[in-house]
Order: structure tokens, then C-alpha cells, then sequence
């Protein structure tokens, strides 16, 4: 086996190939998710939970077959089916579902009275974790240090929701499940439950399956893409480069469409109030980031925001304007059209109006220039990771 085989082989995480017959639809998917969050995106009804709950062991498909790290944990063909108790998995469900006469510190430790039991018959290794996370680590990590004495009615939704969160890791699961885990959050409650998510993402070296529906998250958090419509998978691959396929839409939406980059934070201008983010194509400049300098970042940018221009402009109020390349231009039957540029090494996709295509005379290969106003890279769409010492 050469070396890249190997490195592919050792990446394949999670295999599922799963096919569940219903009244109104079929499931009939296969996929694999590596290390990271591989986000499972689709509207409601189209199979998304299924899956997750067919690799939980909470349904049992018509045929099918799952491994995970290089475990089978189901295997119709074989009438292999392992319960969920000895899984190792951990779920974290929409609603957090804690147990409400049980302080934070009891919830995050109730799944320990089962752990013996399942290190004793499991068939998944816990995962591994890095700088040996314990969990006073898990606990920092989640920010629950100030929440562990009080009961869940003395809590927010987000908080809550983090308490699951530690709940499902404390039995140092071999994968987490995740079913839109911000879906019954406002938009304050989710703004603050992503920056913990993301450290996860960023510091446990575990396969997540993400469930949403919302462009916003997955564009945030994902890793991995698997675009499910009606039982079946439409799209699927690394999430910067769906992200930025101007053919993956509508399939992932179009109002929130959107690539990202990632980026470090490199100075901040205290007297205009901006930070200064370099990425391979060059410098942003987006309103203060309250990071320390050398941050990770991971920035993501709407399409609608992006103005292409084949010149580069003079006298104007964006201060992003970056030297880009077309690289795909997407349908153009209607009125509107997606453009993936790239910059750098980073791909970016813009949306512009048929009319603009045809008087740029874009094509792929084409220079240009995209213009970015700096008040559109907003808090919500920057996420920072800084490692832990």
C-alpha cells in the first residue's frame, strides 16, 4: 500500500451505506466521514436524522452496513447488529434532555456509572484526544467551570446545550452525533454556543455528524458536506470546496450562499477600530477582532457581498479589494448567476446578475478583482480558534 493509501485508509473513519424504506420516500446513501465535522445538511424531512439514528443503533435499517474506526457495528448481510449501549457513540439531541434535580457536575458525570460497562464491551476505542484532554480539560474547553453547582431551570438555552454537549464526551465517545443542536436556539444563543463547537471541531480528533438545515452553521463548522434531498445524497465532499461550487446551489441554498477562508489574525489599527486578517491571497480588513494576534481564524463570506470588477477601482468605500481569477461560472438561465473565483490558493464565490457576466465578459481564466466591504465580515461570520497552551 503506498503512503497516500495508507493516509486515505487511516482517514476513513466513518463508512456508512445505509438503505431504509418509508412510506413516502427511500433512504438509499453512502458516504464516509473523517476526523472533523462532517455536516449532514438537507430540509427537514429528508433523511437526516435517519441516518444519524442508524448510526446510533436507535433504528434499525432495512439493509445496510457501518463501520467505524474500522469496527462494523452493523452489517445486515450478516445479521450483525450491536446494540447502542456498546456503540461507545455519543448523541447530542436538539433539545439538551438533562436531568433537572441533577446539578451540572451530576449530568456531566451520570454517563461515568456506564462507562466500566461499556470500556468492558464496546467494540470502539475512545477517541484520541489532543494534549490527552481530561476532563477538566472537556470542562474549560466548554466553558462550564462557573455552571457545575447549579440545576438546568437556572440555565440558558446555549447553556444547557454545552452541559449536553460534555455530557455526551465525558464517556470519551469514538464518534458524537450532533442533530441541530442550535435548531430550538435564537440567534444570541446560537452566536454564543459556535465559538464552543468550533473548539471541538478544532481540538478533538474524533468524526462529529453535524444535522442542519441552516447554510450559516455548516459554513461555520463543517469539514465535510453530504447534501441529502429526499432519501438521497445530491452533493457531497469538502466543505470549502461545495462552499464555493457555483453548481452545488440551489442544493445548499442560495440567500446564505457562501465560501470561507481561513485566515490569521495579523495586527489590529486602533484608531479606525480594524483588525488586519492575512490568507493566501493576501490581507483582509474586518472590524476589530478581540483575539489575540496569530489566531486562527476561518471567515466566512457571502456571495452576495462580493462585487467583481475587471479593473481594480479608485476611490471607493471597500477596503478589501482583491486580485482573483474565475474559475467556474455557474447556470445561466435566470437572471442571477453564481461566479467561483479564486484567490490565492483560497476559492471564493461571488453572485452576480446575468447582465454584469455578459458586460465583464467573465469566463474561467479571466483576471479580476473582488470587492469586499469590510462592515460584511460580521463576529457571527469569523470563528476563532486559539490553542490551547
Amino acid at each position: 500500500m503506498s503512503q497516500n493509501s495508507a493516509m486515505l485508509q487511516k482517514d476513513k473513519t466513518l463508512e456508512i451505506k445505509i438503505r431504509h424504506r418509508f412510506s413516502s420516500f427511500e433512504l438509499d446513501l453512502a458516504f464516509e466521514a473523517p476526523n472533523g465535522v462532517t455536516a449532514l445538511f438537507g430540509r427537514s424531512g429528508a433523511g437526516k436524522t435517519t441516518v444519524i439514528n442508524a448510526v446510533a443503533g436507535l433504528l434499525k435499517p432495512d439493509e445496510g452496513r457501518i463501520t467505524l474506526n474500522g469496527n462494523t457495528i452493523l452489517d445486515t448481510s450478516r445479521s450483525l447488529y450491536q446494540p447502542a449501549h456498546k456503540r461507545n457513540i455519543g448523541y447530542v439531541f436538539q433539545e439538551a434532555r438533562l436531568f433537572p434535580h441533577l446539578t451540572v457536575r451530576q449530568n456531566l458525570t451520570f454517563s461515568k456509572r456506564f462507562q466500566r460497562f461499556q470500556t468492558k464491551h464496546s467494540i470502539n476505542k475512545p477517541p484520541a484526544l489532543k494534549s490527552a484532554l481530561n476532563e477538566e480539560d472537556l470542562i474549560e474547553l466548554l466553558g462550564l467551570n462557573e455552571l457545575l453547582d447549579r440545576r438546568p431551570a437556572a440555565l440558558s438555552g446555549g447553556e444547557r446545550q454545552r452541559v449536553a454537549i460534555g455530557r455526551a464526551l465525558f464517556k470519551k465517545p469514538g464518534l458524537l452525533l450532533l442533530d441541530e443542536p442550535l435548531a430550538a436556539l435564537d440567534m444570541q444563543r446560537k452566536s454564543e454556543l459556535l465559538p464552543y463547537l468550533e473548539r471541538l471541531r478544532d481540538d478533538l480528533e474524533i468524526p462529529m455528524l453535524y444535522v442542519s438545515h441552516a447554510v450559516s452553521e455548516v459554513a461555520r463548522l463543517a469539514t465535510t458536506i453530504i447534501a441529502i434531498n429526499k432519501g438521497r445524497i445530491t452533493r457531497q465532499g469538502p466543505a470549502a470546496q461545495l462552499l464555493a461550487d457555483p453548481d452545488a446551489f440551489p442544493q445548499l441554498g442560495r440567500e446564505e450562499a457562501g465560501a470561507f477562508l481561513k485566515a490569521k489574525l495579523l495586527s489590529h489599527d486602533e484608531a479606525d477600530g480594524l483588525s488586519t486578517l492575512a490568507f493566501s491571497g493576501g490581507t483582509l480588513l474586518a472590524p476589530r477582532i478581540e483575539a489575540a494576534l496569530g489566531a486562527e481564524l476561518r471567515v466566512r463570506i457571502r456571495a452576495r457581498d462580493i462585487i467583481l470588477a475587471r479593473k481594480a477601482p479608485e476611490q471607493t468605500s471597500a477596503l478589501n479589494i482583491l486580485p482573483a481569477i474565475v474559475q467556474r461560472i455557474g447556470n445561466q438561465q435566470g437572471p442571477i448567476v453564481d461566479v467561483s473565483i479564486r484567490c490565492g490558493e483560497d476559492d471564493i464565490l461571488a453572485r452576480i446578475t446575468r447582465r454584469s457576466l455578459n458586460a465583464l465578459e467573465l469566463a474561467p481564466g479571466t483576471p479580476c478583482f473582488a470587492l469586499l466591504k469590510s462592515i460584511t465580515l460580521t463576529r457571527k461570520d469569523i470563528g476563532i480558534h486559539e490553542p490551547r497552551p
